[in-house]
C-alpha cells in the first residue's frame, strides 16, 4: 500500500515507544519487591475532581449529549473567559474562545488555517515534538533552533530575528514548556511578538501548562500582550482531564469564522459530556481544589530536583511550570557504562524499573545529553525513585 509523503515525514513518538517497554517489564516485575515506577508520562496522577464527576454523570443521565456548535458551548466559552479574568486580569471576550477535542485539535485547526504548503514555522530546540508535526501535517516546515539554559530553554527576539526568512511564517512557543518547564519572561515574549508582527507573521503560544505555574514572574498568559497572539491551552493538565480530550484556543476575531469552518468539517464538535462536566471546573470548591494540587506539584518539585542535582543529574533551569525536570545525565551515564540518554533511560528501567523519557524526541541539538524527569506522581513514588537512583549511582 502506497503511504503518503506526509504520512512518512511523522516520526514516531518515541515516549510512547519508551512506555510500551516499560509497561512491559511492568508485567514482569509486578509481584516483585520493586514494581515498576512511571516518571515518563505528563500526565496528573490526580483525576477530575468530585463536582466535575458529577457534572458528567448529569450530563449522561439528562440526556445532553448530542453535538453541541462547533464552536464550543456558549456557557463553556463564557467560563472560560470568566477564569482569564479572575486568573490573570485579563479580557478575553467568549466569541474569540473555540473549545476542541484536545489542544492537539487546536494545534491542528492553528496549523491548519495559517500555514501553506512550504512555510517554515519557527520553534525551540528542545519543544514538544508533536507540535512540530502538526507543522508538517499542514505541509510546513518546523525549523528548529537551538537553545541554551542561559536562555530558558526558549527563543529570543534576536534568535527569532536572525532566522527569518522568505518562506517563515512565524513562531510556535510552549511557555511553560514541555519537557523543560520553564516559561519565556514577558518582556522578551513581547519582544519577540513585534518582531512576528513587523515581518507579518504568526504568533502561536502553547499555554498549556500556564495553569501549573509557579513563579509570579513567568505564569502570566501571552493573551495580555496582543489580542493578535493564537493561544492553545487545554483542561489536561491544570484542570485534570487528560482522557476527556477537551481544549480550547484563543483567536484574534478574524479568525474565528475560519476556525469554526474547518472545524466543523474536521471534528464536528468536542465531547458534549466533557464540555458540560468543564463547566464544573470553574466553581469555587474545583478551583479551590485545583490551587491545593498545583502547591503540591510545586513541593514535589522542590523535593525532587535537589536529589537529582546530588545525585549529578543535573537540571540546568529549575522549571518555573508544569511538572518535568530536564536534566543532564552525562556523568550518571558513565556512572553505569552506558552513553546517552536512550541508553541510560533503558539501563534505568532494567536495573531500577524505574521508567524517565530520552531526550531523543525532543529535537535534535543535544538529545542525547538530557532526560526527561515527570514528577506528576506520589511524593512516595517520588522519594522511592530517589531511593533507587541513589543506590544505582550513589
Amino acid at each position: 500500500m502506497k503511504i503518503s509523503r506526509r504520512a512518512e515525514r511523522i516520526e514516531p513518538f518515541y515516549v510512547m515507544e519508551v512506555a510500551k517497554a516499560a509497561q512491559s517489564l511492568a508485567r514482569e516485575v509486578a509481584g516483585s519487591s520493586e514494581p515498576m515506577v512511571f516518571l515518563n508520562i505528563g500526565e496528573p496522577d490526580f483525576t477530575a475532581p468530585p463536582l466535575v464527576q458529577e457534572a458528567a454523570t448529569r450530563a449522561v443521565h439528562s440526556g445532553a449529549t448530542q453535538y453541541t456548535q462547533s464552536l464550543g458551548l456558549d456557557a463553556l466559552r463564557e467560563r472560560i473567559s470568566g477564569w482569564y479574568a479572575q486568573r490573570f486580569g485579563v479580557h478575553v471576550p467568549a466569541r474569540r474562545i473555540v473549545v476542541t477535542a484536545g489542544a492537539s485539535a487546536a494545534l491542528q485547526l492553528a496549523c491548519l488555517a495559517l500555514i501553506d504548503a512550504g512555510d517554515e514555522v519557527l520553534m525551540p530546540d528542545p519543544s514538544y515534538p508533536c507540535n512540530r508535526h502538526f507543522v508538517s501535517a499542514a505541509e510546513g516546515t518546523a525549523v528548529l533552533l537551538p537553545t541554551t539554559a542561559d536562555e530558558r530553554y526558549q527563543l529570543s527576539a534576536d534568535k527569532v530575528r536572525a532566522a527569518w526568512n522568505d518562506k517563515t511564517r512565524g513562531v510556535l512557543l510552549a511557555s511553560p514548556s514541555n519537557p523543560t518547564g520553564t516559561s519565556i519572561a514577558p518582556d522578551e515574549l513581547r519582544s519577540i511578538h513585534n518582531v512576528v508582527q513587523e515581518r507579518g507573521g504568526v504568533t502561536m503560544i502553547d499555554e498549556i501548562y500556564l495553569g501549573l505555574s509557579y513563579d509570579d514572574a513567568f505564569g502570566q498568559t501571552a493573551l495580555a500582550i496582543d489580542e493578535n497572539i493564537i493561544s492553545i491551552n487545554s483542561f489536561s493538565k491544570y484542570f485534570n482531564m487528560t482522557g476527556w480530550r477537551l481544549g480550547w484556543m484563543v483567536v484574534p476575531e478574524v479568525l474565528v469564522p475560519v476556525v469554526e469552518r474547518m472545524a466543523q468539517n474536521l471534528f464536528i464538535c468536542a465531547s458534549t459530556i466533557s464540555q458540560h462536566a468543564a463547566l464544573a471546573c470553574f466553581e469555587p470548591e474545583s478551583i479551590a481544589e485545583y490551587e491545593r494540587r498545583r502547591a503540591e506539584f510545586k513541593a514535589r518539585r522542590d523535593y525532587f530536583i535537589p536529589e537529582l542535582q546530588a545525585l549529578g543529574l543535573a537540571v540546568p533551569v529549575l522549571p518555573d511550570g508544569a511538572f518535568y525536570a530536564w536534566a543532564d545525565c552525562t556523568r550518571a551515564a558513565e556512572k553505569l557504562g552506558v552513553q546517552g540518554s536512550w541508553d541510560f533511560a533503558y539501563a534505568l528501567m532494567r536495573r531500577a524499573h524505574l521508567a524517565v523519557t530520552p531526550g531523543r524526541d525532543f529535537g535534535s541539538f543535544e538529545p542525547g545529553r538530557f532526560v526527561r524527569f515527570s514528577t506528576a506522581n506520589s511524593m512516595a513514588q517520588l522519594q522511592e525513585s530517589v531511593a533507587r537512583l541513589r543506590r544505582l549511582l550513589g
